[in-house]
C-alpha cells in the first residue's frame, strides 16, 4: 500500500490515480461514474450530519464532469476525487476526495469520505482515506484537514487513523481537523 510512488513538489501537476489496498480500490472519478454511484450515494442517512438531500443523477453527473477537470477554475486548487470499490465485489462503496491548495504555506489537503451506509462500520472509510493521505503525503503535501459535525464520532475515527486532530477552528458547525 503507496510503496513505491516517488515523491515530488505539489507544484508539480497533481492528477488522482489508482490507488489499491488488500480491500479497496480506488479508481479516479470520472463523469460516467455517477450511473453506478448514484444509487450508492441516494440515501438521506449519508445527510445525516452534512445537511440537504441526496443529489438526483443529473445533477450527481453535472458534479462529477466539474470534479473530473481536475483543477479548480482559478487554478489555485487540485480536485483529486475518487470511486471507493471494494475488491472483492468490484461494486461501488463509495467516495474520497482532496483539494489541494498550495496557497497556503504548507500545501494543504482538505479531504472529505463518504461510504455507502450498508458498508459503514467495517473501516472502509479509514483504510480509503490512508490510502488518499499516504499518497497525498508522498506527493509533498504536507498538512490534512477535514471538516467534522461535533458528533460524528465515525468521521472522527478516521480523522484520528490519519494523524489529524481537532482544532478550536468552527466553520459551518464543523470542527476543523488538521495534521
Amino acid at each position: 500500500m503507496g510503496v513505491g510512488w516517488p515523491a515530488v513538489a505539489p507544484a508539480d501537476n497533481l492528477t488522482a490515480v489508482r490507488l489499491e489496498s488488500e480491500r479497496l480500490v480506488l479508481e479516479p472519478l470520472r463523469p460516467e461514474h455517477a450511473d453506478e454511484l448514484a444509487p450508492v450515494l441516494d440515501d438521506v442517512a449519508l445527510h445525516r450530519f452534512i445537511g440537504g438531500e441526496p443529489p438526483g443523477l443529473e445533477d450527481l453527473r453535472a458534479r462529477f464532469a466539474r470534479q473530473a477537470r481536475g483543477r479548480s477554475p482559478d487554478g489555485r486548487a487540485w480536485w483529486l476525487n475518487w470511486v471507493v470499490r471494494e475488491r472483492a465485489t468490484h461494486g461501488p462503496i463509495g467516495t474520497v476526495q482532496a483539494t489541494v491548495s498550495a496557497s497556503e504555506t504548507d500545501p494543504t489537503a482538505e479531504l472529505a469520505w463518504v461510504i455507502a451506509s450498508p458498508d459503514q462500520g467495517r473501516g472502509f472509510a479509514k483504510e480509503a482515506t490512508a490510502l488518499v493521505a499516504t499518497w497525498l503525503r508522498t506527493r509533498g503535501v504536507s498538512r490534512l484537514r477535514a471538516h467534522i459535525h461535533p458528533q460524528h464520532e465515525a468521521s472522527m475515527a478516521v480523522a484520528r487513523s490519519v494523524g489529524m486532530a481537532p482544532t478550536e477552528v468552527v466553520v459551518d458547525g464543523e470542527i476543523r481537523w488538521e495534521s
